[in-house]
């Protein structure tokens, strides 16, 4: 007999980027670029094209006068970027020169060169002519007299032409983040494009962008510092990295700041750029809500003040009627609240049916043929369930809870709408049950998982994130753009790459696989709990010495960063510490302050002299922590000053408090105590004595079995229903989800697709089967949320995962259980199962409803000292 014992790694497979040589079309549906990597450094094969030849010569780049203005400065960036990594600094000239080379950039039907080459059928525009934001890379012999070859880059359209020029200067090595992170770039004395035929592909989701807010004192005190404030000086930067991470669309900031307002610069460099303006959720017709306190006549209230509002909102209209954006439509309170007491239906349909006369007064067209969003957002949904009218060209946002749990999709087999829909969601939240803006707690695996399942349901013509100050968002950042670009690209099965793919974008390929693995780790132990609402109660310090094991689990990947941190190149130290050390370093001191406060507390109970030291720990950890602030603070010459201003130690309530506030410890008195060197305190783990010889599977012991998902002893797909485990999705382990979401609800029976659990159990009578998952919503109209059970071959009992009353809060319509469970990152639903025999027995988890991620299986007959935060430790198996 074998004892084994599971441990959270599996198996990844890196997949190969392979140069491909000839010539060849691909689609653009990788995660980082292109397929393909289409630049080799220091080439001199006669097939391939230079950029900066063996020499050290630049070739020169080519546009139209007619080009698009934000074509041409992407072709200053490309300039640029060519001189960081070769040092050669190419020449950027209109059409009237030619030279023996040449790089020719343009759009379809702005560039004379480019479209005689298409009238002549030298080059075949087909795949991308006509479509939303394409662009292909081709290299062309003799495009004309004098030339003897070209590297052309042609867009659809204005941000297809961008999106290929980013594409080029990504490929040479420079990473979106090269100004936000300071991210360096490799040098090469010469670059070659491989010889072939590379076309991008339409972005699967058709507006793809963030929302700045949340902003302060971080974010707005780094803009007034470094620029004066939210002005076109520093949305140059933010239009520049959406662009680069081929992004179109943005919510600016609005605490305080009204884009339009407070740089009139901004809306036409927004628009000279590429960049889709939008204003958030709750303001209307491009007009920020500080216009309003600042211009506004009377109440923000438009039953008793709608000529004020509607003047209000035509001024909106009139500023922006030129530029390219998405227009907000409907109305929330005064300073984003709800607008009534109960369900204002017709008075909200009145409001936007008004708005929209306003939209066609202004522009002179019907309002279908200017883009509009809705947001359903908080009680607004409710509205929208209860029967309001949406016009069919506008496009329902659906909202998370902010806390990255889909409220509402779609049905299945909804009615396509001309508008389609949208989602906001959020990496950052000011609001119940406590606000989390300090530093990165999200995890990929869980955007990926949320976001699949809204792609699934048709949610494809908007995707926003609420990313805070931006920074120290840039991990999931960049995979929100890269996932919005392409949902299908990722699966269950290659998600884990993606880490190794972006360490390796921003680190030059140094040490991929140990970045990789402590992005993975960091991102995955601080989405347990946010930091607000950590304290010295959240982990158990017995029996199973939880506590000491997640501040060893810190400490272990600390110390590994520090270690990476000492050997990696001194260029790369800055935007090291930024992506990688610094939330690790930050976050292990602390969840170190944190556990010493609890062994204070312990200490302190027993009049222990112990209490003591560790009080002295837990101010050394406060003191550190600010210590580590001014140390981001100070990278790069005060670069980021402010930036990790945001309070987060101190929290009793939904707002941060006004300043840091150590946690509360306990001293005694040692001459009056106990001992110190005598302690009551000691760890235990599950124990593994007296099975059975023929006990197969999890044993039971100490009155119960604790199993993570994914280790199923075998698993059944029926009619279609697959099971797939997403690697890291999980507070311990990892996470299993039943694919396709299109399958929607399965009839539940024994022969349904279903996972099995070898068990070995010494106790009979009620068994209490506790199972652990993501805290999905329920995000249809269905009556419940199911998934089966059943021990042996006996027939499934069917549960209902959503098994909590509705009610209002101020999150709006929420399940009664939903503050715990976003607050844990966890809900547990336990069902009662008899046990007649002792011994071997099958547990089996059946798919009925898509959507439920399951992470861990409890099962408990007498579990008198479970009391802790992440479930008891995985027991024992038996091969």
């Amino acid at each position: 007999m074998k004892l084994r014992k599971f441990h959270l790694k599996r198996n990844t497979v890196f997949f190969v980027i392979v140069f491909m040589v000839g010539v060849l079309s691909v689609n653009a549906q990788q995660t980082l670029g292109l397929d393909s990597r289409i630049i080799v450094e220091n080439k001199t094969s006669k097939s391939d094209f230079p950029i900066v030849s063996s020499k050290g010569q630049a070739t020169l780049i080519k546009y139209d006068v007619d080009e698009f203005p934000g074509v041409i400065r992407a072709l200053a960036s490309l300039k640029n970027d060519i001189e960081k990594v070769t040092e050669s600094k190419p020449k950027v000239k209109s059409n009237e020169e030619d030279d023996d080379v040449e790089i020719i950039v343009g759009t379809i039907g702005k560039n004379k060169d480019i479209d005689r080459l298409i009238a002549s059928k030298k080059i075949d525009v087909s795949t991308i002519e006509g479509k939303w934001e394409s662009f292909m890379i081709t290299t062309i012999s003799n495009p004309k007299k004098g030339v003897k070859s070209a590297l052309l880059i042609v867009g659809s359209d204005k941000r297809g032409t961008i999106y290929g020029i980013y594409e080029l200067s990504r490929q040479l090595g420079v990473s979106p983040w090269y100004w936000w992170a300071d991210v360096p770039v490799k040098k090469y004395s010469s670059a070659y494009v491989l010889s072939g035929n590379y076309v991008s592909g339409e972005p699967k989701v058709k507006y793809r962008g963030i929302f700045l807010n949340d902003e302060e004192p971080a974010l707005g005190s780094w803009a007034r510092e470094q620029f004066g404030g939210f002005n076109h000086q520093f949305y140059e930067h933010v239009f520049e990295l959406i662009l680069r991470l081929r992004g179109n669309y943005l919510w600016p900031a609005m605490w305080g700041s009204a884009f339009y307002d407070d740089d009139a610069e901004n809306g036409r460099l927004a628009d000279e750029m590429g960049i889709v303006m939008g204003t958030s959720h709750h303001e209307p017709l491009a007009k920020a809500h500080k216009e309003w306190r600042k211009y506004g006549t009377g109440e923000w209230n438009f039953g008793t003040n709608s000529e004020n509002l509607n003047a209000f909102w035509k001024s909106g209209m009139e500023r922006t009627k030129d530029w390219e954006a998405l227009i907000t439509i409907g109305m929330r309170g005064d300073g984003d609240e709800a607008m009534t007491e109960g369900t204002a239906i017709d008075l909200l349909e009145n409001i936007v049916a008004n708005q929209r006369e306003i939209i066609k007064e202004v522009t002179g067209k019907s309002p279908e043929q200017t883009p509009q969003m809705w947001a359903l957002y908080k009680e607004v949904q409710d509205y929208y369930d209860k029967g309001m009218n949406v016009p069919d060209d506008v496009t329902l946002l659906f909202c998370d809870d902010n806390w990255g749990n889909l409220r509402k999709l779609p049905e299945l087999d909804a009615k396509p709408r001309e508008g389609g829909y949208g989602i906001y969601y959020h990496y950052d939240y000011v609001g119940g049950p406590r606000s989390y803006r300090w530093i990165n707690t999200n995890q990929i695996e869980r955007t990926w998982e949320q976001m699949n399942l809204a792609y699934e349901y048709s949610v494809d013509k908007i995707w926003i994130v609420n990313v805070g100050d931006l920074k120290p968002m840039e991990f999931p950042i960049s995979f929100w753009f890269d996932m919005a670009w392409n949902p299908q690209r990722f699966t269950p099965d290659n998600l884990s790459d993606y880490y190794q793919e972006w360490v390796t974008e921003q680190f030059g390929g140094q040490y991929v696989d140990e970045i990789s693995e402590l992005l993975k780790k960091y991102t995955k132990f601080n989405a347990r709990i946010k930091p607000e609402l950590l304290d010295a109660n959240t982990y158990s310090l017995e029996p199973f010495g939880e506590w000491n094991t997640v501040v060893s689990d810190y400490k272990d990947i600390e110390n590994k960063s520090k270690q990476i941190a000492q050997k990696i190149e001194k260029s790369y130290s800055d935007a090291y510490y930024q992506l990688i050390e610094h939330p690790i370093e930050a976050s292990a001191n602390l969840y170190e302050m944190y556990y010493y406060t609890a062994l204070n507390h312990y200490y302190a109970q027993q009049n222990n002299g112990l209490a003591n030291k560790y009080a002295e720990y837990v101010k050394a950890n406060f003191i550190n922590d600010s210590i580590i602030t001014a140390k981001y603070h100070q990278l790069n010459n005060g670069k980021w000053n402010h930036f990790m201003s945001q309070i987060h130690i101190g929290y009793t309530s939904w707002n941060n408090p006004r300043m840091q506030i150590m946690p509360k410890v306990l001293m005694v008195d040692e001459a009056e105590c106990v001992d110190s060197s005598q302690t009551n305190f000691s760890y235990s783990s599950p124990k593994n004595d007296n099975i059975p010889k023929n006990a197969k599977g999890f044993i039971e012991q100490q009155g119960f079995i604790s199993i993570e998902a994914e280790h199923f002893s075998s698993k059944t797909e029926v009619d279609g229903v697959t099971w797939a485990v997403v690697d890291n999705l999980g507070k311990t382990g990892d996470a299993v989800i039943s694919l396709p979401v299109s399958k929607g609800r399965v009839p539940l029976s024994a022969s349904s697709s279903k996972l099995s659990y070898n068990i070995f159990l010494k106790s009979t009578g009620k068994m209490k089967v506790h199972c652990y998952f993501s805290p999905t919503i329920n995000y249809t109209n269905r009556t419940g949320f199911y998934y089966g059970l059943s021990v042996d071959d006996e027939s499934p009992v069917q549960v209902n995962y959503d098994n909590s009353p509705v009610i209002f809060n101020y999150n709006g319509k929420v399940t009664k259980d939903w503050h715990g469970n976003v607050w844990n990152n966890i809900k547990v639903v336990s069902t009662e199962l008899e046990i007649n025999e002792q011994g071997n027995h099958t547990l089996n988890y059946f798919r009925v409803d898509e959507g439920l991620v399951l992470q861990k299986i409890v099962i408990e007959f007498d579990m008198q000292n479970d009391k802790t935060f992440l479930g008891s430790p995985e027991s024992f198996c038996v091969e």
